[in-house]
C-alpha cells in the first residue's frame, strides 16, 4: 500500500483515534473534579496525574463500544500512533518539575503538554482538526492558566475535547 493509503486506512480503521479523544473528556472531568476540592495544591495536582491512569481503559472500553478497532496489525502505521503517544510520557516529566517547583501553574503545563501532542495525529490521520487544537490548546492554556484558577483550565479542556471529538466524528464520517 501506498503512504495516503495506509493513512487514509489506518484514520478509518481507528476512526482517527476518536476513542482516546473521547475517554481524554471523562480524564479532564476528574481533574476537574479534583480542582474543585478543598484538597492543597500539591495533592491536587498529584490526584491529577492519577486521573490519567484510567486511559488506556477507557480508551479500550469505548473502542468496543464504538466499534473501532485499537490497534490495526496489518497497517505499519498504527505502531506511529503508539509512538506519538509514549512520546508524551517523555514530556510528563516538564509537569512533574513543575508540580515542585511552581504546583500552582502545574496544569498549565500539563495542558500545554497534552494539547502539542496531539500535533503528530495531524498528519497520521491527516486530520485538520488534530492541527488546529494541537495549536489552539496549547495557545488558550497558557493564555487562561496565567489569568484563571486551575479548575477553570479542567473545565476548559473537557469543552475543547468534546469539541474536538465532534469535530474527528464529521472527519470520519466524511471519509467513509
Amino acid at each position: 500500500m501506498e503512504l495516503n493509503e495506509l493513512i487514509k486506512d489506518l484514520a478509518l480503521r481507528q476512526k482517527k483515534g476518536l476513542h482516546f479523544i473521547m475517554a481524554s473528556v471523562v480524564i479532564w472531568s476528574g481533574v476537574l473534579a479534583v480542582y474543585l476540592t478543598n484538597l492543597g495544591m500539591v495533592h491536587k495536582n498529584m490526584l491529577a496525574f492519577c486521573c490519567t491512569a484510567v486511559l488506556m481503559p477507557l480508551a479500550v472500553g469505548l473502542s468496543k463500544l464504538l466499534g473501532i478497532e485499537f490497534s490495526s496489525k496489518s497497517n505499519p502505521l498504527s505502531k506511529a500512533g503508539i509512538l506519538f503517544s509514549v512520546n508524551q510520557m517523555l514530556y510528563i516529566l516538564i509537569a512533574m518539575w513543575m508540580l515542585a517547583a511552581v504546583p500552582d501553574k502545574m496544569l498549565m503545563v500539563y495542558t500545554m503538554i497534552f494539547g502539542a501532542h496531539l500535533m503528530p495525529f495531524s498528519w497520521l490521520y491527516s486530520s485538520k482538526s488534530y492541527l488546529i487544537f494541537s495549536i489552539a490548546i496549547p495557545l488558550l492554556s497558557l493564555a487562561v492558566g496565567l489569568t484563571c484558577q486551575p479548575w477553570m483550565l479542567a473545565a476548559m479542556m473537557i469543552v475543547i475535547q468534546i469539541v474536538l471529538s465532534a469535530c474527528l466524528h464529521f472527519e470520519v464520517k466524511r471519509m467513509s
